[in-house]
């Protein structure tokens, strides 16, 4: 890949809200991120059932948490109105599926790819379902041991189907120093398979070491206001960071070279005027 691929995450941080959503698309389109994600889940399948009375305090009222998680939830209306704005951009956009029924309903609208969730990477049946449809799909690892990956990664191989995996810290947002970004280099001998990098820090600077490391995509989640209400907006990039972080990003490549040494043409000419003793 000879251009890093930028995903920005828009998950979740629309709140529910469409509007919200067109906006965060507007934001990663501005960028220059290849692709914006979202999330999708059946909300009666994927929040635990210990979970699902628990009363939370929210922007619409005290609600149960499986109230609150349908109440962001968005469906069929929605996401087609979020693939017609993509496509009159011009930039592509997927989701994460949590749950078999969620990955199905993906399904009408051909995906460029598909993208497995940390806290879904050992969902077997899951992982299962999403390799057997053969399309290329972003696997993150956060939270996993290595006998998690390994039959990940065996389910892919078996399947056929291309699979990149994202190193990833599960915390939002993650310190610096739990980052361990030379776990890339790791993955990536292990496995044999391009190896990517999805960061919740709150500054831009690891991903931007992660892509100099070898990172062949880099995923972060977006946001228009770190301060909004919701999960993942403190671990998110204003437009500003995204757009910082995706210039720099598109001058990895360049900046490292091809590791072949050369005298170029410039540096000739400046041997010419500071070397005063013949060879």
């Amino acid at each position: 890949m000879s251009e890093i691929f930028v995903i920005a995450e828009a998950g979740i941080n629309h709140n529910g809200e469409l509007d919200l959503a067109m906006k965060l698309i507007d934001t990663a389109h501005r960028a220059g991120c290849n692709a914006v994600k979202f999330q999708k889940r059946n909300p009666d399948i994927c929040v635990p059932e210990a979970m699902k009375g628990k009363m939370r305090e929210t922007p619409w009222g005290v609600m149960t948490y499986l109230d609150y998680k349908k109440k962001i939830e968005f469906g069929e209306r929605e996401y087609d109105q979020i693939d017609i704005y993509c496509k009159e951009l011009g930039i592509l956009w997927s989701a994460s599926a949590w749950d078999i029924d969620s990955l199905n309903f993906l399904n009408k609208y051909n995906l460029p790819f598909n993208k497995i969730a940390s806290a879904m990477s050992t969902n077997l049946e899951f992982v299962s379902a999403v390799a057997s449809q053969g399309k290329l799909a972003y696997a993150s690892v956060g939270m996993c041991s290595w006998e998690d990956i390994d039959q990940l990664v065996k389910i892919f191989k078996d399947s056929n189907s291309e699979l990149i995996l994202m190193h990833t810290v599960s915390n939002y947002p993650a310190k610096n120093q739990d980052l361990n970004l030379k776990m890339i280099e790791t993955l990536s001998k292990r496995y044999g398979v391009p190896v990517g990098y999805s960061g919740h820090e709150a500054s831009i600077s690891p991903s931007i070491v992660a892509a100099a490391l070898g990172a062949v995509a880099i995923e972060r989640h977006i946001t228009i206001n770190r301060s909004m209400w919701g999960t993942d907006h403190s671990a998110s990039l204003e437009y500003a960071g995204i757009n910082q972080l995706v210039g720099a990003i598109r001058k990895v490549p360049v900046v490292l070279g091809d590791g072949v040494k050369a005298v170029i043409p410039g540096e000739a000419e400046i041997a010419e005027k500071m070397r005063y003793w013949v060879d």
